[in-house]
């Protein structure tokens, strides 16, 4: 059961896409994710991009902490269905939008810039950090803006994306988090 751990929506249940191509984020770590981005400031009045949005569990716990907006970027069609449902589920649909497209197209079809960046790629994915480096260099950001990369704990994360450094990783079993933020960035 995943549901929804902090905010106007906490305990709502979350459906999660059927098939073995979604790993959702633990309750554990995204507790220990929104941990650190409170330290960093929080979500509260951010827009918010979650790309490889999977459930939106992501996104939704953004926008359940006082979000703005948040934008889900999911190239699989049923996943899109499940962010829309969840959505729907947690009434936070109308401070959102759904964009069934794959990551690396996000550039250049939505409108920045985001003050937070979420991505969950696959874990086995060989092109996400060069996603993510794209999306770094693109309008998308703007200096201030924390960009969160969910990687497998076993695999090492870039020391830079774009103009943004890696400032932490923090491990929890086998799921790392690691946070970048514009070198000079506030």
């Amino acid at each position: 059961m995943l549901r929804v751990i902090g905010g106007s929506a906490k305990g709502r249940r979350l459906r999660l896409p059927k098939g073995a191509g979604t790993r959702p984020t633990s309750d554990k770590v995204r507790e220990a994710l929104f941990n650190i981005l409170a330290s960093l400031g929080g979500v509260e009045g951010a827009r918010v991009l979650d790309l490889y949005a999977g459930s939106g569990a992501l996104g939704i716990e953004a926008l359940s902490r006082g979000a703005a907006w948040a934008d889900f970027v999911e190239r699989d069609r049923a996943a899109c269905q499940v962010v829309r449902h969840n959505l729907t589920v947690t009434d936070l649909a109308s401070r959102a939008g759904v964009h069934c497209l794959p990551a690396e197209r996000a550039p250049g079809r939505l409108t920045g810039p985001y003050g937070l960046v979420l991505a969950d790629p696959p874990y086995t994915d060989p092109q996400a950090a060069a996603v993510l480096d794209r999306v770094a260099r693109s309008d998308l950001v703007e200096p201030g803006t924390v960009l969160v990369y969910e990687h497998a704990a076993r695999s090492a994360p870039p020391e830079s994306l774009g103009p943004f450094g890696r400032v932490l990783t923090r491990r929890h079993g086998d799921t790392a988090i690691s946070i970048y933020r514009q070198v000079g960035g506030v």
